[in-house]
């Protein structure tokens, strides 16, 4: 299992106490906390590792590609713009980061970073890393790569991949929210429509809810079950094959004229005959503009797209309180299911919670931030289930308590 430590970190200073600070990356992980807390500043982390480890596992890159020349910070992290978030307020770079993969460890302090191969190299499973960033409803209503490059990087990949899963589409798709609503592709004009029992728009016409999960679905249901086809098929190359890929790597490496987005293109490129056999799907607010039973049918898809590769995992940053809740759900759906007898019981069940969807509570940690002295801390449980003692259930509490408050003042009048 991956694992990460951060201290020191743009909002993140006293980072995770327990644990000796490592932050446990399971198949289902969750991050909560107030704006600025550092939920996205944590999963960009691990996104950027995971990419790193991927990159010098398959050999696309070599350490020093990383360490030298402070290219961790000014390049990579770069990437998502955390790159300065190493600095304090003096201008000090205190930062304290590492990184356990399955098979490389990373160690960023003083100023330098180090790479380490680790001895369970060879269990590594190639994955499919996608980061889902907040601005994704940005796509229904800008395509062009120039003006999105204006928010992050990121996001110009993601709407690589939701062009790749658009051509996917060869029949209408039905998504997890409202009833009976479908996604429709008409490739020679690249409109995406919306069309449920009495209307037909286009997306960009849609409501804000719809702009964002439909990215997100399409994207996470096509590399799902890319990911999921490619798992199927041996992934081994030949010793010709690994030798004819070491020598293209240094082609593209020797060629001065590319820029390092050109480089990192073609290494992908040459890279995508490997198989890749994970998904790890890291979305921020998959919440975002959603109304509560929206995001059940949200979070359930995301669950069911996770659960069809035993490596796969769904990273989550997000402010909503139904998500936690609707996990513990999942989470007793899961322990239901494989107490059932009969078919009646069985059907009930999916009904409410998709067979496909449950999640064993072992594989589920959620971690709280605080924006006030940058500590993490991991929420607690109660028999597997996520203790309603957090963040956002606080606040449900609270506005109930001011409620009563506003009461006790009217039977005072």
């Amino acid at each position: 299992m991956s694992k990460i430590k951060i201290k020191n970190f743009g909002p993140i200073k006293e980072g995770y106490q327990d644990n000796d600070g490592w932050i446990d990356i399971k198949k289902v992980t969750l991050f909560i906390g107030n704006q600025g807390s550092g939920k996205s500043t944590v999963a960009k982390l691990i996104s950027t590792f995971l990419w790193m480890e991927k990159a010098l596992t398959r050999g696309d890159y070599k350490t020093k590609d990383f360490t030298a020349y402070n290219r961790f910070r000014t390049t990579y992290c770069a990437y998502h713009r955390i790159d300065k978030y190493f600095f304090d307020l003096q201008g000090k770079d205190s930062s304290e980061i590492e990184f356990k993969g399955s098979s490389f460890y990373f160690k960023y302090s003083n100023e330098n970073l180090s790479i380490k191969e680790v001895d369970n190299k060879l269990n590594y499973s190639l994955p499919q890393i996608m980061y889902v960033p907040a601005e994704r409803n940005f796509i229904a209503n800008v395509k062009t790569s120039k003006v999105l490059k204006l928010t992050s990087d990121s996001l110009v990949e993601f709407v690589t991949e939701f062009d790749n899963a658009k051509n996917e589409i060869k029949s209408p798709i039905i998504l997890p929210i409202n009833d009976n609503v479908y996604v429709e592709y008409q490739q020679l004009n690249d409109i995406v429509y919306l069309k449920g029992n009495d209307y037909k728009i286009q997306l960009k016409e849609a409501s804000s809810g719809f702009q964002s999960i439909v990215p997100l679905y399409l994207v996470s249901w096509f590399l799902a079950n890319s990911v999921k086809k490619q798992s199927e098929i041996s992934s081994n190359m030949s010793s010709e094959e690994i030798e004819r890929f070491r020598r293209g790597v240094e082609e593209i490496w020797a060629n001065e004229n590319f820029t390092e987005e050109q480089r990192r293109l073609a290494l992908s490129v040459l890279s995508s005959r490997f198989n890749k056999t994970v998904f790890i799907n890291i979305v921020e607010e998959p919440e975002q503009n959603l109304f509560p039973a929206s995001q059940r049918g949200m979070l359930f898809s995301l669950l069911a797209f996770n659960n069809m590769n035993n490596g796969n995992k769904l990273i989550v940053t997000t402010h909503s309180p139904y998500l936690i809740n609707y996990l513990t759900i999942a989470i007793k759906a899961n322990a239901l299911k494989d107490k059932i007898k009969t078919e009646k019981h069985r059907k009930i069940l999916n009904e409410i919670v998709p067979l496909e969807s449950t999640v064993n509570a072992g594989d589920i940690v959620i971690y709280e931030l605080s924006e006030k002295n940058g500590s993490i801390r991991k929420l607690g449980n109660y028999q597997g289930i996520p203790s309603d003692k957090n963040f956002l259930n606080q606040y449900i509490g609270e506005s109930n308590q001011l409620f009563d408050s506003l009461l006790e003042i009217e039977e005072e009048l």
